[in-house]
């Protein structure tokens, strides 16, 4: 009786065993070096550094979208654009614009669209403003937006942190600014955010 008891203490805690190492630094993840403050230490946070402009977020965007609307409570999600090209900065001033004025989650999806389906060239401040007057933002409001000091405070902002977690492509995900995870270490974007449902987890227990 005994033996049948281990047994089946055992075949519960193995699995749960398997499930704890399924990811570990190099396997999933890359711990950053030096931890990054986080903007609610009451909050588990999580970061996607982006580019409106890259295929691979556009084709991860359904994914973190999915994500995002079961995300548990103690969570903090946030976007981060990129300026890793000297083609990056309009998209990137354009996600600060829309943020500031309350509309980037509503036209996140239209302007990946517009880019990746659509084929459209939105890569100026110009073809920006035509777009956003879509949104009820008129051009000179965009304008007056796109080369203010709040829009390249916030940019400089993003820069030092993308710095700081080390983070040299995009999409990266960034769990409480201690760990990164891409698509080339979680093995795939579907995989990406099993590996942050674990680190999330891996911090609960902190």
């Amino acid at each position: 009786m005994i033996k049948l008891f281990s047994a089946l203490i055992l075949s519960f805690l193995i699995p749960l065993t398997a499930a704890a190492a399924e990811y570990s630094d190099g396997n999933g993840y890359t711990t950053i070096k030096t931890p990054v403050r986080t903007s609610d230490p009451s909050k588990i946070e999580v970061t996607e550094i982006f580019w409106y402009g890259c295929p691979h977020c556009y084709k991860l965007e359904p994914i973190t979208r999915a994500w995002e609307e079961n995300m548990p409570s103690d969570v903090d999600f946030k976007f981060l654009p990129a300026v890793f090209g000297r083609g990056w900065l309009a998209h990137a001033k354009a996600f600060y614009v829309a943020d500031l004025l309350g509309i980037e989650h509503k036209l996140r999806a239209d302007l990946f669209n517009a880019i990746h389906v659509e084929r459209r060239n939105l890569n100026s401040e110009d073809a920006l403003a035509s777009f956003f007057v879509n949104y009820g933002v008129s051009e000179d409001e965009f304008r007056k937006q796109y080369d203010s000091f709040a829009v390249n405070s916030r940019l400089s902002q993003a820069d030092a942190k993308i710095r700081a977690y080390g983070a040299r492509g995009v999409p990266g995900l960034i769990v409480n600014g201690k760990y990164l995870v891409t698509a080339e270490t979680a093995n795939g974007n579907e995989n990406i955010y099993k590996v942050i449902d674990f680190l999330i987890e891996k911090e609960r227990q902190k």
